[in-house]
């Protein structure tokens, strides 16, 4: 039987958080105990109807899921419509969500999980740190208490995608990062057993693209019909149909998702495919193995004027200060790519009856 990581995901959800939800979902070694809502890629309600909606696509409307923090510590909310849409999922529409929010805050979720199953949980932050931050300086064990912590955010040895130097989940909130990656500093000095966060940031998630091939596969997988291999036959773009027609709801959604990502990408990076950050940080939360990292002491400046929100990595070792993030220099891609397409694919395979 294979063992299963409890996790809890942080989200944001955007495109790429929707499809780590996904592959949470359809994975045999994940038990996602919960997901809870921070505000970042589109304001934290729509978050929390984006979730609610994509895990009842998945079958899963029995996982909670909890709002949290709807604005940035100290800064205004800045959200990404141009990047995820109007409403966080590209062209794809879902009907609202029929499973109501937790009653319990984020924050609270997120204690009470962490306290009652101390040791078990593995926490995945896929957006602006404010709710993390807000959990470890209520409670400074928090650390000592979870399981391990993943997080996607940061550009380590690379510019970044919002400013020149900063990458988005940080620059939204990087007061609340630098709150997180200090905390966790304070307790691994304190507790030498505490595992360092893993850090996946542009360095290695701009690495993983995903491009119509993928999609088709997946589709294909999911014994979808249409696939989409008749427009690849005729050179055609198959991810340019005003709506997929696809006969698995789950491989519609990705479809109709990915091709305003993938749109995205073609403005603004040059290829027709879309980064898909997030579900890489939750595969290698699932599975470390997947990722190599070094270890860094990492700050992040929230002062600068023209580095604000930049995630400073002390690669030389200047500060003496030990390292308090396992930051992630490569990822094999290509296993990574086999699993979204097996996990997704397989659990669009499984749930073909959701209405349109």
């Amino acid at each position: 039987m294979t063992e299963r990581t409890a996790l809890i995901l942080d989200v944001d959800t955007g495109i790429d958080d929707s499809l780590a939800l996904l592959y949470a979902a359809g994975s045999p070694d994940a038990e996602l105990v919960a997901v809870t809502c921070v505000s970042g890629n589109i304001d934290a309600r729509q978050v929390a109807v984006n979730s609610r909606a994509i895990l009842e696509l998945a079958g899963r409307p029995d996982i909670e899921v909890a709002l949290g923090r709807e604005v940035p510590l100290i800064r205004a909310l800045e959200t990404t419509p141009e990047t995820h849409g109007p409403q966080g999922l590209g062209h794809a529409e879902l009907p609202p969500p029929s499973q109501p929010l937790s009653e319990r805050h984020a924050v609270d979720l997120i204690l009470d999980e962490a306290r009652r199953r101390p040791g078990e949980i593995m926490l995945v932050t896929l957006g602006p740190l404010t709710n993390l931050a807000l959990a470890v300086m209520r409670e400074p064990s928090l650390p000592r208490l979870l399981k391990g912590y993943t997080l996607m955010g940061g550009a380590f040895g690379v510019s970044g995608n919002t400013t020149p130097t900063t990458e988005w989940n940080i620059h939204c909130d990087p007061e609340a990062a630098a709150i997180v990656f200090r905390a966790w500093g304070s307790a691994m000095a304190a507790d030498p057993s505490i595992a360092r966060p893993v850090a996946l940031g542009l360095d290695v998630t701009e690495r993983a693209r995903i491009l119509p091939d993928d999609v088709v596969r997946l589709a294909r997988r999911a014994g979808s019909t249409p696939d989409d291999s008749i427009a690849l036959a005729r050179g055609e773009d198959p991810m340019l149909a005003a709506r997929s027609v696809a006969s698995r709801p789950i491989v519609r959604y990705v479809a109709d998702a990915l091709r305003f990502y993938m749109e995205f990408h073609a403005r603004y990076d040059g290829f027709y495919g879309a980064f898909i950050h997030d579900p890489l940080a939750v595969a290698a939360a699932l599975d470390r193995g997947l990722v190599t990292t070094e270890p860094l002491y990492v700050d992040v400046e929230t002062r600068g004027e023209l580095t604000d929100g930049m995630t400073v990595a002390d690669r030389r070792r200047l500060t003496g200060k030990p390292p308090n993030l396992d930051v992630a220099v490569s990822a094999d891609i290509p296993v990574f790519l086999d699993r979204l397409v097996e996990r997704i694919g397989g659990l669009a395979a499984d749930h073909p009856d959701v209405s349109r």
